[in-house]
């Protein structure tokens, strides 16, 4: 005889767990993080190896594109910089996009918390490096700490499991894309050095053929990625770091998800498919499939592996080669330039994304839920003290003296380190033990009444005692 279904346990509040694309962009970053590590340490000591010679000789090679008498020639060092780690960019901006039209991003007081953490972040890093470097050629690299190393703070995440709660490694992604937009604006308006108006005129006129592409609905990849090129080209050659060319890609592709007949047409073709299978129908099958997906998705599901798990460690194999032999080290010791990115990493991003993160809860400018207690954020914000690729990155653009950017860094090394460090240490032992940022979010509520309970019918042929 059928019985009815046994009331359950008390239900508990929950809110809502963190969608699978975003899942999906964690795990890439997170695995992209152990090669990373990886590519810095091969660096390391291979500058550091009686073959050092061969690894400066290596990114110095000269290569080069061209049709005619139409060229393009830089080191291998430069084409990774600046032309490779566009594609990084890109998917930064990609990311920025999703988040902002269908994501996280579109809530206000879900996007306040880690945003002023980010301000937060952002300003305290440079404000104590000009303390150590207030003047001189110094002071221009008061950009390098301000950045967070989205790959290595999820990888260091990941290591904890389910005990590190969703909204965390949430935070923390929410936090890098803002974080990440300063650090773009950072880099466009005060590391150009020159800037060619009549190229930078051609870089606005593309940048209007993407725009009207967007407008006109074009759904498919190779014109955005024919129009990207052409981007990278203009903007490089005008002067502006051509990294920010991936970055206007990825803001400008259509990110809305399709319109229902578009996802209702699927069928259609892979009915006509079956039917007579040849190739053009099955192009058209495909074809309709593809448009059932947003275009700036599409192109960060293509991208974003090659990024995280090439590009990323190229770039940290190019340039995380520091000299550490004994003169370079005692300088550095007493170098403000090191000891300003150093402190400026640990003490900059954990004091004030920690600061301006309790002051957005407490005065309800935002909330955290999900289980993130004080503990956590303190942690988080002093992993945020990685800052690894970016920081790199803008110390190539700050300096143009090699012991300068030795100096830098070393200072990042040693800063990025110590931040991991010391926040694994405080997610371990003092995670749990703090106050919800937002109480009253785990608590227990009464079991919802069962419904009217009315027995299935039972199968056909079935006999009933």
């Amino acid at each position: 005889m059928f019985a009815p279904p046994r009331p359950g346990p008390e239900l508990r509040v929950r809110f809502p767990q963190v969608a699978p694309s975003v899942r999906e962009f964690l795990a890439t970053e997170a695995g992209g993080a152990v090669l990373l590590v990886i590519a810095a340490a091969v660096a390391l000591v291979w500058a550091n190896s009686p073959a050092a010679g061969s690894y400066h000789d290596l990114w110095e090679t000269t290569a080069g594109i061209g049709v005619g008498d139409a060229a393009l020639s830089m080191s291998l060092h430069h084409w990774v910089n600046d032309g490779a780690m566009a594609i990084f960019f890109a998917v930064v901006g990609l990311e920025i996009n999703r988040e902002f039209t269908t994501g996280e991003l579109r809530d206000r007081r879900t996007v306040a918390v880690p945003a002023l953490a980010a301000i937060g972040g952002l300003c305290l890093p440079a404000l104590i490096y000009l303390l150590f470097n207030p003047s001189g050629p110094a002071a221009r690299g008061w950009g390098i700490p301000m950045s967070t190393d989205t790959a290595f703070v999820l990888g260091i995440l990941a290591l904890f499991g389910p005990r590190c709660p969703d909204r965390l490694r949430l935070f923390l992604l929410t936090l890098a894309i803002v974080d990440d937009i300063g650090a773009i604006a950072v880099v466009a308006v005060f590391y150009t050095e020159r800037v060619e108006a009549g190229w930078l005129g051609a870089a606005a006129v593309l940048l209007g053929v993407i725009a009207t592409m967007r407008w006109m609905g074009v759904w498919r990849l190779p014109p955005y990625v024919v129009a990207a090129v052409a981007l990278w080209v203009t903007i490089y050659s005008s002067g502006v770091h051509g990294t920010l060319a991936g970055v206007f890609v990825g803001l400008m592709l259509p990110a809305a998800a399709p319109r229902r007949e578009q996802i209702e047409n699927v069928p259609i073709y892979v009915r006509a498919l079956r039917e007579d299978s040849t190739a053009a129908r099955a192009a058209l099958a495909v074809s309709a499939a593809k448009a059932t997906v947003a275009t700036s998705e599409r192109l960060q599901y293509s991208l974003h592996p090659i990024s995280a798990y090439v590009i990323v460690p190229i770039f940290g194999l190019a340039n995380a080669g520091v000299r550490l032999d004994g003169h370079t080290l005692s300088t550095a010791v007493s170098s403000p330039v090191t000891l300003g990115v150093a402190l400026a990493l640990l003490a900059g991003n954990g004091i004030g994304i920690t600061a301006t993160s309790a002051l957005a809860i407490r005065t309800g400018l935002g909330v955290l839920p999900g289980g993130v207690r004080y503990g956590h954020l303190a942690g988080a914000a002093v992993l945020a003290g990685i800052g690894f690729t970016i920081s790199l990155f803008v110390t190539e653009l700050a300096f143009t003296d090699p012991a300068l950017a030795e100096q830098a860094k070393i200072g990042i090394l040693a800063g990025s380190f110590v931040s991991a460090l010391l926040g694994t240490l405080v997610l371990r032992y003092v995670g749990e033990r703090w106050s919800l940022c937002s109480p009253g979010t785990d608590e227990s509520v009464p079991a919802l009444p069962p419904r009217p309970w009315r027995a299935p019918e039972p199968p056909p042929g079935a006999v009933v005692r």
